[in-house]
């Protein structure tokens, strides 16, 4: 999938506070295993997913009951996939590197993604990104159930195919998720 994602996280001193959009990174999954706690033991609940990006570097991320994953897809080795996560987010200093995956989903040609905050008349926090929602569009909650009335306001996953060229870019999303528990 070519996923879209063309700004920086918004830093504090923007006035947005912790609106902002998350970072993506593409790889495909080489590894997944259970996620152990500090006595050593696993819930079965929460995985470690190990992805090789295209430079050949490795990132790890956990993968818990909250992140969002689009289309609820069964992540598998040798599998495309981007994952996103909360640049602003503490994270261990350990190589190679571990994040939580706030969302994810499979790596689809053609198909753009992006995650992050989209403020009431759905604009992007790094506006770059108008969403214009049409009948089409598909507007869904994390866990799939079908979400009412405005999407602005919220941290949000956009799938769309295309955008235009101006600034900001606009688009007419085929799919929304709807990041209820994540609104940082």
């Amino acid at each position: 999938m070519d996923y879209y994602w063309n700004g920086r996280p918004n830093s504090n001193n923007t006035g947005m506070g912790r609106q902002r959009m998350f970072s993506p990174v593409y790889g495909v999954v080489t590894q997944i295993q259970d996620m152990q706690t500090g006595s050593g033991r696993s819930n079965g609940c929460t995985k470690l997913v190990t992805l090789e990006q295209g430079d050949g570097g490795i990132v790890n991320f956990v993968v818990s009951p909250s992140t969002t994953i689009l289309d609820c897809v069964t992540f598998y080795v040798s599998q495309q996939v981007v994952m996103f996560y909360d640049p602003m987010a503490p994270v261990p200093l350990i190589y190679p590197p571990q994040y939580r995956a706030v969302a994810a989903g499979e790596d689809v040609q053609g198909v753009n993604v992006t995650a992050g905050y989209f403020d009431r008349s759905l604009l992007s926090a790094d506006r770059s990104l108008q969403l214009n929602l049409s009948e089409q569009a598909v507007v869904v909650t994390s866990n799939n159930q079908t979400f009412t009335g405005n999407p602005g306001g919220r941290n949000l996953v956009v799938v769309y195919q295309g955008s235009t060229r101006s600034i900001p870019a606009q688009t007419s999303p085929v799919k929304v998720v709807v990041m209820c528990g994540c609104n940082g």
